[in-house]
């Protein structure tokens, strides 16, 4: 791995610096050669650090900042009177160039805003979106967007996002033409509204990607496909449904394995599996969302994420560093539109 720094909002989230900064520290202990920039109110950054050991302590810089972008604050409004916030200044850093890419647990809209203005989207780009790996029934991770950053999109946004996710689950995962499809009401030809039917016309216009038609909701885990592409509206309740049903079912499990002698004894013998497989549907697992489409690499964390699911944000993050991510989707949408073009 080569030298990376990563800028922290440690203010983000619902936790702040109680979660961000051992979550950083333990990135720093599993990663040689990565840095951390954390942004945010030093007395309370430098007091959760003091104890750990020197050379961990001098891959750190801290910048103090006791502003902090409130989750009730509206993204304009963030924008314009919170320049000295944690969540700009991340920003400022990536813009810059101080900063391999940045990761914060804060106001999704007002990430949003900030980003698109200060580091500006990727030529051929109208909007970042935001996306997301989900599990899937053949242990490889199926990627979805929008998950809330365009609320509505018109064909051209819906065909932008299909090449971005296609690209991100290349760097991501390295696999070779990913099969993309896009969610809809149902498979047949006739189905969807406008936006959709001509957004899959754009596709299948469109070699250079391994469009495979249409899917339906019940069809999101069943591994068939790598990335499927919606609107934001629909991408945001497909997910906060999901973590719903995901951990009532890990509750479920785990209350029914406690009922009567027998079941207990069975669930030690096969403990190690039935973690795996609890892990595995935890939603934290999969924490992280990527906001694809701009001249820099933004990842944005679970505003409840724990500890564990806050490394999960910052890993996302140096995958996406270490293999240059935006400049990859870059080259893939200018030799794509070429293509259209000519």
């Amino acid at each position: 791995m080569t030298n990376l720094t990563l800028a922290l909002d440690a203010m983000g989230g619902d936790h702040g610096p109680h979660v961000t900064v051992p979550a950083s520290m333990q990135a720093l202990s599993l990663y040689p050669s990565l840095n951390f920039i954390l942004v945010g109110d030093e007395s309370l950054i430098s007091p959760l650090i003091a104890n750990y050991p020197a050379d961990l302590l001098s891959r750190i810089e801290i910048i103090h900042t006791t502003e902090v972008v409130s989750m009730s604050d509206r993204p304009v409004h963030a924008l314009r009177s919170r320049k000295q916030s944690s969540m700009r200044i991340v920003l400022e850093l990536v813009r810059d160039g101080k900063a391999d890419a940045c990761v914060s647990a804060g106001n999704t809209g007002a990430l949003m805003t900030m980003a698109k203005v200060l580091l500006k989207t990727l030529p051929g780009v109208d909007r970042p979106a935001l996306v997301s790996a989900l599990p899937a029934m053949n242990d490889k991770p199926v990627y979805l967007l929008d998950l809330g950053a365009n609320v509505s999109c018109d064909s051209e946004t819906l065909f932008q996002f299909a090449v971005m996710g296609s690209v991100l689950c290349e760097v991501v995962t390295k696999q070779t033409s990913p099969k993309v499809a896009l969610l809809n009401v149902g498979v047949e030809e006739i189905k969807g509204n406008d936006q959709v039917q001509q957004a899959a016309q754009y596709l299948l216009d469109t070699p250079q990607l391994n469009y495979t038609g249409y899917i339906e909701g019940d069809e999101i885990y069943n591994g068939d496909v790598d990335v499927i592409v919606c609107d934001g509206f629909v991408g945001n309740i497909t997910l906060k449904t999901s973590e719903g049903i995901a951990r009532l079912l890990i509750s479920q499990i785990q209350h029914s394995l406690t009922q009567g002698f027998f079941v207990r004894l069975m669930a030690k013998l096969i403990a190690p599996r039935i973690k795996a497989g609890l892990n595995q549907m935890n939603p934290d697992h999969y924490n992280g969302a990527s906001l694809i489409g701009l001249r820099g690499i933004v990842v944005k964390s679970h505003g409840n994420a724990d500890q564990t699911a806050y490394l999960q944000a910052i890993s996302l993050a140096i995958t996406e560093a270490q293999r240059r991510l935006p400049e990859m989707i870059k080259d893939r949408l200018e030799s794509i539109l070429l293509d259209i073009n000519n």
